[in-house]
């Protein structure tokens, strides 16, 4: 999980019931009841995760029927060992910019006895989707600049411009590798559809592999450090737990593009998160003098905390119930302490009420930056979702 916070010496606010919400958004005090589950919407599925053999590729390229590609597909998903090489012939090989990462041990042994290494790659739509295995004993940079090359060249999309991945102890190849091909590489652990992609593999493909371990543990598990000081152009004055209708939620995603906005957005169809319009999702508000708009020599708007905020690669929120403050995530392993608060049976009672209403939406939740809390417009909105670490 992640974390959002402000720094009591920096930040002196009073206890978490003084703090205004936001004038369009919903302060909470008492947990809200989500009507029905997520990531159960059955009219919007993810897209099938295809499997083909190394050559498929070339080989749909020749097949002159539906019914010629399905039957590959059903022979070879029986296979836990296939490979998968795939690119929706729907979509524009130019329009995919960005990849997601993941190239780790996988709970499967070979034939010496030792840990099989795998290279997960897709994009945010999964439109592209590559796996390919690995012995342990060539796991470098230069494999892993050969093997992003040879994605590029056999699903014939172009290198991307940028590529997330999870794992900061795979950082250095990872870094080396994508510097050598021009690509720049950003640790995060906003890389969901290869979150979820990996979580759906080990049900539906590594325990059926024949090499499978069953009680192995991760090689390269994920960091959870101790929380840091927030720096200092991230400060802001006020906050408040508020809380915002599914259907304003949109609106404010939408404007990310439109009123030139900070933030991030979630494919919710994507993820198959269906939420009713109505249903409340829990947030925080943050009010920082820095959001201000300043106006440069050339007119260009600049955002000061929002701004900042946005290069972080903004992961989740967390209360810290035993320390009374709030985490903010980042990157790969960011951790820094945004917010306190008084420790009253209230305060508490606010804090477990807007965990347990995160939890109630699948961990789905925001951060919204503001110049003043009493405000409507934002300058930055993130929407946020707190996922497990994937069991690989």
């Amino acid at each position: 999980m992640a974390s959002f916070s402000f720094n009591t010496t920096r930040i002196r606010t009073p206890t978490l019931q003084s703090h205004k919400p936001i004038s369009k958004f919903i302060s909470r005090v008492n947990p809200i009841k989500i009507p029905s589950p997520l990531f159960t919407n059955p009219s919007k599925p993810r897209p099938k995760l295809r499997c083909f053999r190394p050559n498929s590729v070339s080989e749909i390229s020749v097949s002159t029927t539906q019914e010629a590609e399905e039957e590959e597909f059903d022979e070879v998903d029986d296979d836990p060992t296939a490979e998968l090489s795939y690119l929706d012939p729907e979509t524009d090989p130019e329009s995919i910019s960005e990849w997601e990462l993941d190239f780790c041990s996988r709970p499967i042994l070979d034939i010496r006895g030792k840990k099989v290494w795998e290279l997960v790659v897709c994009d945010e739509s999964l439109s592209l989707q590559f796996t390919k295995y690995f012995p342990n004993n060539v796991i470098n940079s230069i494999t892993l600049k050969d093997a992003i090359v040879s994605i590029s060249d056999e699903l014939g999309v172009p290198l991307p411009d940028k590529i997330r991945y999870f794992r900061s102890q795979m950082q250095t190849i990872i870094t080396k590798a994508c510097n050598e091909l021009g690509i720049k590489p950003i640790p995060s652990k906003r890389c969901l559809s290869l979150l979820l992609w990996l979580e759906e593999r080990y049900e539906t493909v590594y325990t059926r592999h024949p090499g499978f371990q069953k009680g192995s543990k991760p090689l390269l598990a994920l960091d959870n450090p101790f929380p840091m000081e927030l720096p200092e152009n991230l400060v802001g004055e006020k906050w408040a737990f508020v809380q915002l209708p599914f259907s304003a939620v949109q609106e404010e995603i939408s404007s990310l593009d439109t009123n030139l906005v900070f933030g991030a957005s979630l494919d919710l169809d994507l993820l198959g998160i269906e939420i009713d319009e109505k249903t409340l999702i829990p947030g925080l508000a943050v009010a920082s003098s820095r959001a201000k708009p300043l106006a440069g020599s050339d007119h260009i708007l600049l955002y000061g905390a929002a701004a900042w905020m946005n290069g972080l690669e903004v992961c989740s929120i967390e209360v810290d119930l035993s320390r009374a403050r709030l985490l903010l995530s980042v990157g790969i392993s960011g951790r820094y302490i945004y917010a306190t608060y008084n420790k009253t049976p209230e305060t508490r009672s606010e804090a477990e009420a807007w965990e347990a209403a995160k939890k109630d939406c699948g961990g789905l939740h925001f951060l919204a930056i503001q110049g003043d809390l009493d405000g409507d417009d934002c300058v930055g909105f993130w929407l946020l979702l707190d996922l497990p670490p994937p069991p690989v």
